[in-house]
């Protein structure tokens, strides 16, 4: 019985292959890459913002007037914006991330293979460190619970990448010797676990993380805050509501919502809502 959980760890041309096929090469290969969390996540912060921009203010001529205005280096205040205002959005992308770059070190040889104690300390840290900040942040934006959730599964995604490679069952590119710990042996149940996290890290990554991006991006509520202000438009002032784009001297630079068009406000204080309009599902 030993003898073949031992074959089926180290596969059938011993210990340097493991368990290997083009399958396995594949995830490898993804893993050390980013996988498809990386490709997913750069395309999520180039679409996601524009849409959001583009719906709450109109789209059109409006959109290049709003990221003008608000100049290159503030066009991530958009996503920031969305992430932190959503606790849902927030703690799921905190989840994809945490378990992205785990596999993308884990791949580079960054899981020890070795047991005793120094061994299980190091993983215990390696696995636990970045979840536990993810889990901090998260109960400071949105919550203690928000941040016990957020912490556990990122925990748990992570634990599942780690079972596989010390089993072999995936090779970093630093162990292609060997395909892992010949001494580890989980328990079934931990192994049945480890597969079942692969599928929820993927339902999350590649379905619930961009829907919950647009849907987000659709629900007509502003990046950041919503201030009124005194604008003044040749010799006429008007007190106008604008979408904050940036500070410039002792006042803001924004989308004006009254006169569509970038204005410069002055006196502004904040109007407590976010909401610009209907989400799209309610348009």
């Amino acid at each position: 019985m030993r003898e073949a959980e031992t074959r089926a760890a180290d596969g059938p041309s011993g210990p340097g292959e493991g368990r290997s096929g083009p399958g396995e090469d594949q995830v490898r290969a993804a893993d050390r890459k980013g996988g498809p969390g990386h490709t997913v996540l750069l395309a999520l912060a180039v679409a996601v913002p524009v849409t959001k921009v583009a719906y709450t203010v109109g789209g059109g001529d409006a959109v290049r007037d709003v990221f003008v205005g608000m100049d290159v280096g503030n066009w991530p205040d958009v996503l920031i914006g969305m992430v932190i205002t959503d606790p849902l959005l927030g703690s799921v992308l905190a989840v994809v991330v945490s378990r992205v770059v785990f596999a993308l070190f884990a791949a580079r040889g960054a899981v020890p293979m070795g047991g005793g104690l120094g061994g299980a300390l190091r993983r215990a840290a390696l696995t636990v460190v970045n979840p536990f900040a993810v889990g901090v942040v998260d109960a400071c934006l949105f919550g203690p619970w928000w941040g016990l959730g957020t912490g556990l599964v990122a925990y748990g995604l992570r634990q599942g990448v780690a079972v596989e490679y010390r089993t072999g069952r995936r090779r970093s590119y630093h162990h292609r010797s060997h395909g892992g710990d010949p001494a580890y042996r989980p328990a079934p149940w931990l192994r049945r676990a480890a597969g079942v996290e692969q599928w929820v890290a993927l339902a999350l990554t590649v379905v619930v993380l961009p829907v919950l991006a647009f849907v987000s991006a659709l629900d007509g509520r502003a990046w950041t805050s919503i201030v009124e202000c005194r604008v003044t438009d040749g010799t006429r002032t008007e007190s106008d509501r604008l979408i904050e784009l940036g500070r410039e001297g002792d006042g803001v630079v924004g989308w004006n919502l009254d006169s569509e068009q970038v204005s410069n406000g002055l006196g502004c204080t904040s109007t407590g809502s976010l909401y610009v309009r209907e989400p799209w599902w309610r348009g």
